[in-house]
């Protein structure tokens, strides 16, 4: 029983529509010599030019040869139940499911990892005390200090005949905003009123009183 022919590639098409034209000696020199070349890498196409070949042999042969009819009905219908033959899977392909899963695996560590650093810089500052940009880190304040950030263009001079006359001494600063920690230098008013006095002063931009002092 002949098997169904499979296309070994994609010249097996070209070859069977000329196979006709060699058959009856109608095709060019340069076609013939394509399909010999061709016949000699594809088995396929060889044992269809074959049949084509037995089959015109016996449309030439003289009508009082005996032609066995049910034999070639029952070679066609083999032909025709045969299952297809499947080419080989490409190792690309095989291969392509290996590399799919090692991306996914480096998507997820990649996943966990953020997760996890996300989860730690939460921890790490979701109890963080409110700060303004005028504090400076965290020290045990003076009593009745004030937070004071000067004008640029404050000179020397009346920044210190300032402080002088409210009785105030710098204890710390500046801070990378410019802002200077004074606390009293001796008795004072109470330090919402030295708030008040500096806020009113000339070339003094912001005042406030550092948190936690009376």
């Amino acid at each position: 029983m002949t098997m169904l022919p499979t296309y070994s590639s994609q010249d097996c098409p070209r070859a069977w529509e000329m196979m006709p034209w060699v058959l009856q000696q109608s095709a060019t020199q340069e076609q013939s010599e394509w399909l010999t070349q061709h016949l000699a890498q594809c088995a396929a196409c060889r044992a269809e030019f074959a049949q084509q070949s037995r089959l015109k042999q016996a449309m030439s042969l003289p009508s009082d040869v005996h032609v066995d009819m049910e034999a070639g009905l029952q070679r066609l219908l083999g032909r025709l139940d045969a299952p297809v033959q499947q080419e080989p899977q490409p190792l690309r392909a095989r291969s392509g499911g290996w590399l799919m899963r090692a991306l996914a695996a480096a998507v997820l560590i990649q996943a966990i990892g953020i997760g996890a650093l996300g989860l730690k810089v939460w921890s790490s500052g979701g109890n963080t005390a409110y700060r303004t940009l005028s504090q400076e880190p965290s020290t045990p304040a003076t009593a009745g200090a004030i937070r004071v950030v000067p004008d640029a263009g404050m000179t020397l001079a009346d920044w210190n005949a300032l402080l002088h006359s409210l009785q105030l001494q710098v204890v710390g600063g500046p801070n990378d905003v410019g802002a200077y920690t004074v606390a009293p230098s001796a008795s004072t008013p109470k330090t919402q009123d030295t708030v008040q006095q500096l806020r009113a002063a000339r070339g003094v931009r912001l005042a406030e009183p550092v948190t936690g002092t009376p």
